[in-house]
Parts: C-alpha cells; structure tokens; sequence
C-alpha cells in the first residue's frame, strides 16, 4: 500500500507538470525529427569550377556526381572559391592537370578528389590518361595534413562557450530570484536595465576568462589550426557568450526550478547543434535551412571557422559579429520587460 501511495503520488505529480511531460513526449520527438532531416536530406554534391578543359572532362565529371560550373577565366573561378562558391576548381596547364581545393572542409576536399579518383579507376577521361600520372594539387585554404579536428574545432569551442555559460547562467540568475534576491533588488531605486546590464557586466568576466581559456586551450595545447588572429578569435568567443548569457537569463524568468531551467537544452541547444556547421547544411531539407538564421551559434561558428581556418580578417566576419551583438542586445531588452513579472517600476 505504500509504495502504491508513492507510485499515485508520483503520477500525479507528473500528471500536475506540464513542462516535464512535454520534456518526456515531445522532446526526443523533436531531437529525432531533426536527426532525420539532417542525415536524409539531398546528397551533397562537390561544386567543381572549370576553366577551358574540355567537354569531354566536365561530361565524366557530372557523371560521377559533381556539380560543375564552367568559369570564363582563372580570376573568376579564383575569386568563386575564395568566396566559397566552389569547392573546387580545374585547369590544364602545359599538358598538365591542375586541382586547386577550396580546402576548409576535409571531406569536400575528400568528396573532390573521389570524383577524381573515380574517373581515373573508371578510365573515362581519355585527358586525364593522356597527362601525368596524378594531377597537380593546390589548397586555397589548410592543407593535405589538415585533420578533422581542424576542422571542428572552430564550432566545437564555440558550442562549448555557448552551453555552458547559457546554462550556468541560467541557473545563477534563477537562483538569485528564488532566494529573493532579485525582489530585493528590485526594491531598490535600481532600474530594470541597470539590473540587467549589472549581471551582465558581472557575469561577463567570468564568460571573458573562459573565452581566454577555451580558445588557448584549444589552440596551444591541442594545437588546432589557427591562420587568423588569435584576437579576432577571443573577440568572437566573447561576443558568442554574451549572447549565451543574455539568452539564458532570459529564459531563467520562465523557469521557477533548475530542473525546468536544464528543460530547455533539448528545445534551445539541441537544434542549434545541428545547424551550426557541424553536418553539412546543404545537406538539410531545404525547408528546414531557414533555421540556420536564426541560431546564434551558427554566426558564431562560422566566424570561428572563417578566422581559424581561412584567416579572414574583422572585414570578413563583420557580419556576423553584429548578428551576435545585436542578437545580444535583443535578449537584455527582453531580459529587461521579462522582470515586470517580479515587480512593476
């Protein structure tokens, strides 16, 4: 009879808890939904740029499953792959077969040299037989030797920022209303906006430290590709983490517990996993890739890469450092009506 009591007792408490039954049934629908889209969308094709070879080539090259674009001159088709356009782009030179590689991504650069490689094992190309025995390989960007890890690293610290100071952030500000520090806060002739910008100030020298020690880590002791500047990087990660914590003490004014503050990680961190850059986006269900937009992280991740992987500069990223900052300044105002739920001032 007791443990029966327990068991009702439990059940009803659920039953009572909405969000967490949400969390229960619609969570893992959502997570798995998004895992689908991802991995079964379009087949990625690798853009290959042409210029002057023959029809002959490009013909083998669409037949073994590469998206080729014929490119008038070496400067147009240089200028393309610089701005991504193309990953890749062929010319013959002198009996030669020249291949240079947009070279960010390892497996586009895999995915290129594949549709060579075929060509050659097939015996297709009658070019390709009639020159030297391999072709002439350049890279735009990184190297033969660069690893998947090169590759990664820039969204990898960039998501570990993000989580862990949306979280901790989340939970501290929840903290500091449950245990009424922020009602007394609030009785105070402080202002809304200056109680915001007060966390956000005191919070951002700890995300600043962490900043610091991520991206040092990353790139002193496990020696990740850097081309850029080491600044532009801290720049970036600091700028990340603020919207990490305006974002999160946002979302702490809907949580009354901890437990339903972690609720929204599969909601708000999950998704932005996916469409941060590491799963190729063109590989998403079209519908779907207006997402991308609108997640801080992927901003933050491909300003990271741009920087770490083909050493752009502030010009290059200006973009998407002011996507951050005004994505950062939106969650504080948010922040800001959010605490009239507390107190009327």
């Amino acid at each position: 009879m007791r443990i029966s009591a327990l068991i009702r007792r439990i059940i009803r408490q659920f039953i009572h808890d909405k969000r967490s039954m949400a969390l229960l049934i619609a969570a893992p629908l959502l997570v798995l939904s998004l895992m689908y889209l991802v991995f079964n969308g379009d087949t990625v094709k690798p853009s290959i740029g042409t210029v002057q070879v023959p029809e002959a080539m490009k013909e083998h090259l669409m037949e073994n499953e590469a998206d080729v674009t014929a490119v008038g001159t070496m400067e147009e088709a240089e200028e393309k792959l610089a701005q991504g356009q193309l990953d890749a782009m062929i010319w013959q030179e002198e009996g030669l077969l020249h291949i240079k590689l947009e070279g960010s991504d390892p497996n586009r650069n895999r995915a290129v040299l594949g549709v060579f490689q075929a060509m050659r094992q097939e015996q297709l190309a009658a070019q390709l037989q009639n020159t030297s025995t391999s072709p002439v390989i350049e890279y735009l960007h990184g190297s033969a030797a660069m690893s998947t890890f090169d590759h990664f690293s820039p969204v990898l610290i960039g998501l570990f920022a993000f989580f862990f100071v949306f979280l901790i952030a989340g939970v501290s500000f929840l903290k500091e209303r449950t245990s009424g520090t922020l009602e007394r806060l609030l009785a105070t002739p402080l202002r809304r906006w200056e109680i915001v910008v007060g966390y956000m100030a005191g919070f951002g020298i700890f995300t600043g430290l962490q900043a610091v020690l991520i991206a040092g880590y990353t790139v002193g002791v496990l020696g990740s590709l850097i081309e850029g500047s080491f600044w532009l990087v801290l720049l970036i990660m600091l700028l990340l983490s603020f919207t990490a914590l305006s974002f999160g003490t946002f979302l702490s004014a809907f949580a009354n517990t901890e437990f339903q503050m972690i609720q929204f990680i599969p909601i708000v961190i999950v998704p932005q996993v996916f469409f941060s850059g590491i799963f190729d986006l063109e590989s998403i269900s079209p519908w779907l890739r207006w997402l991308t937009h609108i997640t801080p992280l992927k901003y933050g991740a491909d300003a990271l890469r741009g920087v770490m992987i083909r050493g752009e500069g502030l010009s290059s990223i200006a973009l998407e450092l002011s996507v951050l900052l005004l994505l950062t300044l939106f969650f504080m105002t948010a922040n800001v009506f959010a605490l009239r739920k507390h107190r009327k001032i």
